[in-house]
């Protein structure tokens, strides 16, 4: 049957005075390869907006290659490039949420999608994917056994987040609540060496790539939905694209900071990548200062940065390369790499724990949904 059959596009509005930036959903707040949602940065400048029930499944329609899907755990308000699914009674509204998250529907999305440097997803081709004709019985046994994967990625989400706040509360009783007369301040680059990401010329797709064999290229939006670390990235670059274009390649445990539009988004590499040109790259000999770098540029206030109310506008590479670091001395970094390293190592095989999760519900996702694993049978 087709996806029509299951499903339908909710066309609800809300009002956007009852919306605020926890509760709206565009394609800016909804994160690449099915990490969920953040928080809006602005709502829109209209009376009313695209409504959505908790449960409902949002899609964004914008270059579906990214996988952005949520399913919704509140009631809210999304833009109008963000498609909104409901069940039609009779089907499971957790099935239809691995339905659509399942590779297999974003790639017809792409095959199908018009336009080129900003593919849309064709709404009315959407509605004739395939969809497997299961009873509503076999529909929630393959959905617990998907959810208990993602489960078990929340829970691993959830212990990495409090190991982050705990790492942070130390750094500002050590570094900002305590003072001492023997730090020093520099520029950042007179410590670190400094580079700059590159975006080859996008009119040339030729450059670019899904393919996961290619060269990571981190963008702003992986940097919102990575956690601590970062090993993977949306889109790729081919090696060709790296060597016609001179784009530099970040080596693995790299502190990498975002500073144009969204602004002081920090991430480690997890292995060897690239990023474009608003993402700067920490590097240095010095092993025992990642960890205070990475809270140091979390936790700087880069409002102090730029000639303009308009961070976002102002900041540029030069002005990152010129910021003040306070360098503490080195019996404090020792003892706060000491209590910090055993952290960021367990945060670090948390995600990469989620990795092969991810992977895991990936390649089971599209068998059960083809029937080639039997559900029937398993006491769920």
């Amino acid at each position: 049957m087709e996806l029509q059959d299951i499903c339908f596009y909710v066309k609800e509005r809300i009002k956007v005075s009852e919306l605020n930036e926890h509760t709206y959903i565009s394609t800016e707040n909804m994160l690449p390869n099915k990490s969920g949602i953040t928080t809006a940065t602005n709502l829109p400048n209209t009376e009313t907006t695209s409504a959505f029930k908790k449960g409902d499944i949002l899609v964004s329609n914008i270059r579906p290659y990214f996988k952005k899907i949520w399913q919704a755990s509140f009631d809210g308000g999304c833009s109008g490039d963000v498609l909104v699914f409901r069940t039609k009674q009779g089907f499971s509204q957790n099935f239809l949420h691995y339905v659509l998250a399942n590779d297999a529907f974003f790639d017809y999305s792409m095959k199908s999608s018009k336009g080129t440097k900003m593919p849309r997803g064709d709404k009315e081709s959407i509605m004739k994917y395939f969809v497997p004709n299961f009873t509503l019985q076999i529909q929630e046994k393959i959905a617990q056994i998907l959810f208990s994967l993602d489960s078990k990625i929340e829970t691993n989400n959830q212990i990495n987040n409090n190991l982050e706040k705990q790492v942070m509360a130390v750094y500002k009783h050590n570094f900002i609540e305590t003072e001492n007369v023997d730090r020093k301040q520099c520029r950042a680059d007179e410590y670190f060496n400094i580079t700059i990401g590159k975006t080859p010329p996008r009119k040339e797709p030729e450059w670019f790539s899904t393919d996961k064999s290619n060269v990571k290229w981190v963008s702003i939006s992986d940097m919102g939905s990575c956690g601590l670390y970062i090993s993977d990235s949306s889109e790729y670059l081919t090696l060709e694209a790296i060597k016609k274009h001179n784009v530099k390649v970040v080596p693995n445990n790299t502190i990498l900071l975002s500073f144009k539009l969204t602004v002081g988004r920090v991430a480690i590499t997890d292995g060897i990548m690239t990023t474009n040109e608003a993402i700067a790259h920490f590097n240095t000999d010095n092993s025992s200062i990642k960890e205070y770098l990475y809270c140091y540029l979390k936790n700087f206030n880069y409002q102090t940065m730029g000639s303009t109310s308009s961070i976002a506008i102002a900041v540029n590479s030069k002005i990152i390369k010129a910021m003040p670091f306070i360098l503490p001395t080195n019996n404090e970094l020792e003892n706060f790499h000491k209590y910090a390293e055993p952290i960021f190592s367990l945060i670090k095989n948390n995600q990469r724990e989620n990795k092969h999760l991810i992977q895991l519900r990936d390649s089971i996702l599209p068998k059960l949904m083809s029937g080639e694993l039997d559900v029937s049978e398993l006491d769920i």
